[in-house]
């Protein structure tokens, strides 16, 4: 990639430190202590400040689903953003088609009068056994054609649990519920999804036990679920031994089998599909243009990532080439910040985030203060240290460490520029004004995943190879240019 040159912010700053280098070497002691004064205060109180993006933003957030068609129809239309948005910026792809067919069939759908009720749950739960009971005795009752489908038994294999859809969950346990069951419930009721817990083989406890296990499940699922939605069965109960008596004197034992009792649950159906059949399909829309736009959303997310890197590679090289030319730690900083500011406008423009000069600066500073204080910047430059001692050409260079510091912190600091802007799309955030708390939370991640001795040593490797031939600024900022 080749880097445009027309960019004022990081050519002036550039060549502004190279020209106050010409006047350190003149006069070295005053002008170290202004320079890093006045850097330092400039960093320290723009670390906090507050910005506006002046763009308008496409909400990406993913919606909560209401039980109506206004709300189907305008979750279609934001995925319809987000597919429009991807079709523009990524012009050559067949996915925004595809996702576009999606929509299109939900829109057709929106009337639809067949229902689904998808039967999920563990392993030896009762969920086909439920399923038969449920088509044989009460499917056929009802004026809505009614379809079934089981999941695959969940928490068999965490990493390839099956996906919970349908207009109706019915979600069935076989006792007190765990807490991986817990947390799928919950995650269903967060998402919109209409579910009844059904606690099956209700027939294995006493009748007190009975009484006492739904309770519990009441009590646990208390604020998600209604006590009216958790509901207790035997769809399949065991079959009984009876003996009796003969007037002989003899006993007579034959095996019974026991009629299922599932009256509540057809009962709450009945209920359920009378009140909010109309509702529970437009819900289903809802989710899944959310799940359309969500699949729209990552794909771009994956196209402007991969214009992004290069953007970060290039400033890294720079960075490196800028720094290493300067042994005047507040020259450092002065070209340090100016790339990093360029690097905000630059990344801020690939996601339509329009910064000017202050916001940019402004967000690079509290990039660059926030590695400070969550101590990124003496624990990299250990290791660093550290690694570059193996190569005994680049580390007699008194800027090495310097100049590959330079250009791993400029790759933090861009690839935790992604995953914040990346993550205020999906958040939709309220307001437009930068989250220190979510920005640092992302550092602190970008950071661990950017910590590993190989990827390091690989880095280094890569950057010192291009200092090593350097010798004065204006040749280091030119090849790292080039």
């Amino acid at each position: 990639m080749t880097l445009n040159l027309r960019r004022p912010i990081l050519i002036g700053g550039i060549g502004l430190s190279a020209a106050l280098w010409l006047l350190e070497s003149l006069q070295h002691s005053a002008s170290e202590m202004g320079e890093t004064a006045l850097i330092g205060l400039v960093a320290a109180s723009a670390g906090y400040w507050w910005w506006h993006r002046q763009s308008p933003k496409l909400d990406l957030a993913l919606p909560q689903p209401l039980a109506s068609r206004e709300a189907a129809e305008k979750a279609i239309a934001t995925a319809q953003k987000a597919i429009d948005l991807l079709a523009a910026e990524s012009p050559n792809s067949a996915d925004p088609a595809s996702l576009k067919a999606r929509l299109e069939k939900l829109t057709a759908e929106l009337d639809r009068q067949d229902l689904q009720i998808t039967i999920a749950g563990g392993k030896s739960a009762g969920k086909t056994a439920l399923m038969q009971v449920l088509n044989a005795n009460w499917a056929s009752e009802n004026a809505r054609k009614i379809t079934f489908q089981e999941t695959a038994p969940l928490f068999v294999n965490l990493k390839a649990d099956p996906k919970i859809v349908g207009d109706l969950v019915l979600f069935v346990t076989a006792g007190d519920i765990t807490d991986s069951e817990f947390q799928t419930l919950s995650q269903l009721a967060a998402a919109g999804q209409r579910v009844l817990l059904v606690w099956n083989k209700l027939d294995q406890y006493l009748p007190a036990q009975q009484s006492q296990v739904l309770q519990q499940l009441q009590q646990r699922m208390h604020g998600i679920l209604g006590t009216e939605d958790i509901i207790a069965i035997a769809a399949a109960p065991s079959a009984i031994k009876v003996r009796q008596h003969q007037a002989d004197g003899t006993v007579q034992e034959r095996i019974e089998n026991q009629t299922s009792q599932t009256q509540t649950l057809t009962a709450r159906l009945t209920e359920i599909l009378a009140a909010e059949s109309q509702q529970l399909v437009w819900a289903s829309a809802v989710r899944s243009a959310a799940s359309v736009k969500l699949e729209a959303k990552t794909l771009l997310d994956r196209v402007r990532r991969a214009r992004s890197m290069p953007i970060i590679e290039q400033y890294q090289y720079i960075a490196a080439a800028a720094v290493f030319a300067n042994p005047v730690p507040a020259l450092d900083l002065l070209a340090t910040t100016a790339i990093s500011t360029q690097l905000v406008i630059d990344l801020g423009a690939i996601y339509q985030q329009k910064f000017s000069l202050e916001q940019a600066k402004t967000v690079a500073a509290t990039l660059a203060s926030q590695m400070l204080k969550l101590g990124l910047v003496e624990l990299s430059t250990q290791t660093i240290t550290g690694l570059l001692k193996s190569n005994a050409v680049t580390y007699v260079a008194g800027g090495a460490v310097q100049g590959v510091s330079a250009a791993y912190f400029t790759r933090i600091a861009g690839l935790s520029l992604i995953e914040y802007f990346q993550s205020q799309e999906l958040e939709n955030a309220p307001n437009n004004s930068l989250n220190i708390d979510r920005l640092t939370k992302t550092l602190q991640a970008v950071f661990q995943q950017n910590q590993q001795v190989s990827f390091l040593q690989a880095f280094i490797d890569q950057i010192a190879s291009r200092l090593a031939p350097q010798t004065s600024q204006p040749e280091a900022v030119k090849s790292a240019i080039n």
